[in-house]
């Protein structure tokens, strides 16, 4: 139970170090490439890497998500969740330790920033961002009858777009432990628990559309 986990930490410390690095690096542009592209290309690679093993499971929401429609144990839910959250507070360690003190702090550290001053927008924003995301993860490698090798690509660039779409709108975490890990460094903590209730709500949107209407026939409790 516990080696999963740890990988999982390595996982996350490693996403975390690489999208807070290029949140930083992006600092004074407009553009979203960077960002974008940075975390999509490095989540699919963790997840091509160390997803036989412990299932490339880097970020909460998704890891619930995976246990609601029963592509996890119960006795791994808690470790896992607690290894992401580890692994994000030492990559934004790690991001904060090897770039310039002045970029990290003009940048908040990659930390999250919402860019609205509507937060129900913001909000929702998460909410459609992670309900895609996790969408894809539970269709792509959960779901039997729609399970694919590409699966980590497709997550990969889910990312990517969501943050295309999303990053002028709330920075498009769809991520608890990304945002917790950088936000503990810099001690940015403006609107966090947005990072929290947008991506736990898509993913249990992302649930009832699986179990109830998508899932295969062992996933599905109705219209078997």
């Amino acid at each position: 139970m516990y080696s999963p986990a740890w990988l999982n930490c390595l996982g996350r410390l490693l996403f975390v170090f690489v999208g807070c690095s290029s949140v930083i690096g992006n600092v004074g542009t407009t553009s979203a490439i960077q960002p974008a592209v940075a975390h999509g290309l490095a989540l699919a690679v963790l997840i091509m890497m160390f997803g036989q093993i412990s299932g490339g499971h880097f970020n909460p929401a998704v890891s619930l998500c995976a246990y609601l429609c029963g592509g996890m144990e119960l006795l791994l839910l808690v470790p896992y969740i607690l290894a992401q959250m580890l692994g994000g507070m030492v990559g934004a360690s790690f991001a904060r330790a090897v770039l310039p003190p002045e970029v990290y702090a003009n940048s908040t550290g990659g930390a999250l920033v919402v860019l609205s001053n509507d937060l129900a927008i913001v909000t929702l924003a998460e909410i459609i961002m992670t309900m895609f995301l996790t969408l894809v993860v539970c269709m792509g490698a959960i779901n039997s009858q729609t399970q694919t090798p590409m699966a980590p690509f497709c997550i990969g660039l889910t990312v990517t777009a969501n943050i295309f779409a999303g990053g002028m709108v709330s920075g498009a975490c769809m991520n608890p432990a990304r945002a917790f890990g950088p936000a503990v460094v810099a001690n940015h903590w403006d609107h966090h628990w947005i990072y929290w209730v947008g991506p736990i709500g898509g993913a249990l949107l992302t649930v009832t559309f699986v179990r109830f209407v998508l899932g295969d026939r062992k996933t599905r409790i109705w219209l078997k």
